[in-house]
């Protein structure tokens, strides 16, 4: 055998040693994927999205007696009829499923396990054991904003839970 025939065998590449570059580069990809979702999760939350400070609308978009869903922050803005607001996590308080609102029955239902909540977020029927939970409003120059990083838990409505305009 020649000697640049040997070299050449040499250089040439065997099937376990591609296999286990393979391998290794399958696993570093795995590892790669993991750690930039990690470092997402982690990643905090920025102002407009659940998590941080929401802006819902202008005053004027919710006329007195309506329930808008705000998807973005992951809530209900109840407009009483007095004119004030009360911000309602959309997030059963039983086992934490989304609670969609049924305009015909005026009525909260967890699809869940049937939990019933009014508009005010207050225990109606089934397992839930308190009414939702609500985020503070605050309303700035005709604006109405949510802060959907602090949510409050309640034993029942009570009027000072609302932001007047």
């Amino acid at each position: 055998m020649s000697e640049s025939k040997a070299k050449q065998e040499k250089q040439q590449l065997k099937r376990r040693q591609f296999l286990a570059i393979a391998w290794g580069a399958s696993l570093a990809g795995l590892g790669g994927g993991l750690l930039a979702s990690l470092f997402k999760f982690i990643q905090p939350v920025t102002a407009g999205g659940f998590g941080g400070i929401v802006r819902a609308g202008r005053v004027d978009e919710f006329p007195p007696g309506s329930v808008s869903h705000i998807k973005a922050g992951r809530f209900y803005l109840h407009r009483l009829e007095d004119g004030s607001f009360l911000a309602l996590w959309q997030r059963c308080t039983h086992l934490g499923c989304s609670v969609p609102w049924v305009e015909g029955e005026n009525q909260f239902h967890c699809p869940c396990h049937g939990s019933l909540f009014d508009l005010k977020g207050e225990v109606q029927g089934g397992p839930a054991p308190r009414p939702l939970d609500v985020f503070p409003v605050t309303i700035t120059n005709g604006e109405v904003f949510v802060d959907t990083g602090r949510s409050m838990q309640r034993s029942r409505f009570e009027p000072d839970q609302t932001t007047q305009v």
